[in-house]
């Protein structure tokens, strides 16, 4: 398992990495203000549809109704199960972008009533418009993706959203060098993202995943309403850290530049979040599928632990050094052209708000698996639905008193709610298991991030002010790295001869595959 989760975790680093690239141009290229709130409160959407769909949302539900298909009926049934479901999930998008699109004032409307009014609701309108042939693209990449995983097979699927930045970066360097009217950027941007969708799809058509869902055909009979009334909750559960950011641009639609001060912040909890918790839904589901379903009681207790800890190992120092490093991270990444330095030192702000809560997004990716593994698909949708709700609350609250800095704590307080109630949940249902080595690993773990978030702290206390260039940037995070790794070592969590050894273990490969 920790070979695959490294494949996943490598190819979505590289994503987050061309994603870092891609919103340090956007920055430069609208800035904050009315067209940039307007461009990203319309690609706010689009980046909860991908969550939704893609990047493991869908393995919830597709991999382990694949699986009992394939194992109890053979081969052939299974390529048809997922041709159908391929279909259906094709028409029915197509359909839902057309009735989308007719409806997107409303929409607008609803997830940024500060827009109401004003031209900035008709540049998003019109933004969100052109991105919407995405929507359509999206769901047959994911079925193509979910098959793929379901074979043990995770590289494709972890470097095929790289396109997607390609794509974007590409349009906007050629946007900068023709000096393009923001109005006009913005739209270009938002036409080249249903273009970014068609590339992943031809990609992944190409390959035998593509075989794999055969005949195509769109069906809603009793099977698929099963199917799919087990998959839209996971789904909507999977998507829990976007519809938190919804829920905090909900509020934040009122206050100039406040979405996209979020926005940028939120991208640098994606990186952590998703190098963990896309590896944990697309590895962990079918490994947590086979042994629930072999009643096997140890390859659950070991699948759960190793995933706890490396959610735990990768989290904490994330978030340590989020906190330490947010004002010269974020003034090298997004402080260029129409991004200001009062741009950066309120980006900064809220994303030391929203660090708070990665410990608890990467907890819900490591607790979900268990119930998606069992067909629950209730549990986690019923955990993000309370947490959003205690989002919007406290939002409407701590927004009016410290603007977005008070919302991305909302935010933050809104992910652990639905951490612990996932938590108490899952106790009370079936019961996590954590094996002996895990409990004696998570403390040390804990105490190695401590003393590495502290020699961070300490480094750049006595760094001069301004003097966190490029590089001294780089040498303090390879610096923490490194601390953090001998600090592991010394307190015996994992000698390197060991994470050698876990790296040749041969990855499960699926005898169909």
């Amino acid at each position: 398992m920790i070979r695959s989760f490294l494949t996943v975790s490598t190819g979505t680093l590289a994503s987050r990495l061309l994603g870092f690239a891609r919103d340090s141009l956007i920055a430069a290229l609208l800035g904050t203000g009315a067209v940039a709130d307007a461009f990203l409160a319309a690609f706010q959407l689009v980046n909860v549809v991908r969550r939704l769909l893609s990047e493991g949302a869908l393995n919830a539900a597709l991999v382990p109704a694949w699986l009992r298909t394939r194992e109890r009926d053979g081969e052939q049934a299974a390529a048809a199960f997922a041709g159908r479901v391929l279909g259906t999930i094709s028409a029915a998008l197509i359909v839902a972008s057309i009735v989308i699109a007719l409806v997107m004032p409303l929409i607008i409307t609803i997830i940024a009533p500060g827009f109401a009014g004003s031209e900035t609701r008709d540049l998003a309108v019109a933004n969100a418009r052109l991105m919407l042939p995405y929507l359509a693209f999206a769901g047959p990449v994911t079925v193509l993706m979910g098959l793929l995983n379901a074979q043990g097979r995770f590289a494709l699927t972890a470097f095929s959203p790289l396109l997607f930045n390609i794509a974007l970066i590409a349009a906007i360097a050629a946007l900068l060098l023709g000096h393009a009217d923001a109005v006009f950027a913005a739209w270009t941007l938002a036409a080249t993202v249903g273009i970014a969708g068609l590339l992943q799809l031809l990609m992944l058509g190409s390959q035998r995943s593509a075989r794999l869902a055969t005949p195509l055909r769109a069906t809603f009979d009793e099977e698929m309403r099963g199917f799919f009334g087990k998959a839209i909750p996971g789904m909507i559960a999977s998507s829990g850290p976007q519809w938190l950011m919804v829920a905090g641009a909900i509020i934040a639609s009122a206050t100039p530049s406040a979405v996209s001060w979020l926005y940028f912040a939120n991208r640098l909890i994606e990186l952590p979040l998703g190098i963990v918790g896309v590896a944990m839904g697309t590895v962990l589901v079918p490994e947590l599928t086979r042994a629930t379903a072999s009643c096997d009681r140890s390859a659950v207790t070991h699948a759960e632990s190793r995933a706890l800890e490396l959610a735990t190992g990768l989290a904490l120092p994330a978030t340590l050094g989020l906190i330490v490093l947010a004002e010269p991270i974020v003034r090298l990444l997004f402080e260029h052209g129409a991004f200001g330095a009062s741009d950066s030192a309120a980006t900064a702000r809220a994303l030391m708000a929203l660090a708070l809560g990665l410990p608890a997004h990467v907890l819900i990716k490591a607790l979900s698996p268990a119930f998606f593994a069992r067909g629950d698909t209730m549990a986690p949708l019923i955990a993000t639905a309370k947490g959003f709700a205690v989002a919007v609350a406290l939002a409407v609250v701590l927004g009016h008193v410290f603007g977005a800095t008070g919302i991305a704590a909302s935010i933050a307080c809104g992910a652990w709610s639905s951490a612990l109630s996932l938590l108490r949940k899952g106790a009370s249902e079936f019961g996590f298991a954590v094996d002996d080595a895990a409990r004696k690993r998570l403390p040390r773990i804990t105490l190695a991030a401590l003393a590495m978030g502290a020699l961070l702290w300490g480094a750049t206390a006595i760094t001069p002010a301004g003097g966190l260039g490029l590089m001294v940037l780089g040498l303090q995070i390879a610096g923490g790295l490194v601390a953090y790794g001998l600090f592991l070592r010394l307190f015996g969590i994992a000698s390197w001869r060991e994470a050698a050894a876990a790296l040749r273990r041969p990855v499960h490969q699926d005898r169909g595959a």
